[in-house]
């Protein structure tokens, strides 16, 4: 592939030699003074008789892109990362060289969401491929759905390094970010100026870019983005992301209402509807769980219910449903029979004196 051709060029002979094989590289990390680490996905490498020095640094230093003020670069017209280290005097001590590979397909197991044109949120662990979902889809919903999409590519991890667009995003187009804490004022930009039907958008980390997405999605725009967190109930603890989900405020329950709902007086509630329609965790590469209806789900998990995803896995060349959305409310607790015995009384009047029924 013309990727790895272009990633191994930029590595010195001697260290081009010691990849045993590309398949299954994950990272190539060279550090001053250290053996250089070849990462696969069986596990870790060190070549013990090749030490970086300067030298090997300045080598592929001279080969990849610029970088910006997020320590990241990358190599022309590929999808690979690679980020830096600096010391105090902003010389570079480390490099790491992440390999970007297109797994074209790899969202069949959602294409049915993706027709639907709702609004869906990725999540799951790092490095278990959330951008490389979010490259596909971008391929998928320009090339094969045709429609208008738009990447707003913080540090050009979607679309590859370069002015031109990777040819694994189909037919979208890519505003690039130049700084991280400006992603929301491009996010806003790119419905504004570009009048996409799908806005795609990497790592919503902060309230600022929240409110962006709050912003696309009342504008009638098909949004999907990734988010920090590894499942549902990371983001409902992760504050800054509140506004995603609709926003949780704390109530005070009438005496009646928290009896019928079998809680405190002071609960949390949703306050608006949420900016998603939809959640996708990814489970492993060939796996997803899905939680279709975003509102539903938060409400439930706010009243202290269960909720279990409708879960999807990949079994050759047929797409498998292993289990079924499902949502369970708390049950209220049971009045005793002294309870029952009282409120009837209260009711009927009888049991109690006639002074007392009078007032």
């Amino acid at each position: 592939m013309l990727d790895m051709t272009r990633l191994m060029d930029a590595l010195p002979k001697a260290y081009q030699k010691a990849v045993r094989s590309t398949d299954g590289l994950i990272e190539v990390v060279v550090d001053l003074g250290r053996p250089l680490e070849l990462r696969y996905t069986t596990g870790t490498e060190r070549i013990d008789g090749l030490v970086p020095s300067d030298k090997e640094l300045k080598h592929i230093l001279d080969r990849v892109s610029v970088f910006g003020a997020d320590n990241r670069s990358g190599i022309d017209g590929t999808l690979h990362r690679v980020s830096r280290i600096v010391n105090r005097t902003n010389d570079v001590v480390g490099l790491t060289m992440r390999v970007g590979r297109p797994f074209l397909g790899c969202v069949d197991i959602i294409s049915d969401l993706l027709e639907s044109g709702a609004s869906f949120l990725v999540l799951g662990r790092p490095g278990i491929g959330k951008t490389t979902k979010l490259r596909d889809i971008a391929r998928y919903l320009s090339s094969e759905a045709e429609k208008r999409v738009v990447i707003v590519d913080t540090s050009n991890e979607i679309a590859g390094d370069g002015n031109i667009p990777h040819e694994a995003v189909g037919f979208s187009r890519r505003l690039q970010v130049p700084l991280h804490r400006k992603q929301d004022e491009v996010m806003i930009e790119a419905v504004e100026n570009h009048m996409p039907e799908v806005v795609i958008i990497d790592e919503i980390s902060t309230y600022q870019e929240t409110m962006a997405c709050r912003t696309i999605a009342q504008r009638g725009v098909q949004l999907i983005a990734t988010a920090h967190g590894r499942t549902f109930d990371d983001l409902m603890l992760n504050q800054p992301l509140w506004g995603l989900i609709g926003g949780i405020k704390t109530v005070t329950l009438s005496d009646s209402q928290a009896k019928q709902r079998g809680c405190s007086k002071t609960v949390q509630e949703r306050e608006m509807a949420p900016t998603f329609d939809a959640v996708v965790e990814l489970i492993e590469y060939d796996e997803v769980a899905i939680y279709p209806d975003m509102a539903e789900c938060v409400d439930t998990l706010l009243r202290g219910g269960r909720v279990k995803p409708e879960r999807r896995r990949i079994n050759g060349s047929q797409i498998e449903t292993v289990a079924s959305c499902r949502l369970t409310l708390p049950t209220p607790p049971r009045e005793t029979h002294e309870e029952d015995h009282r409120r009837g009384r209260e009711r009927t009047g009888k049991g109690t004196s006639s002074r007392d029924r009078r007032r």
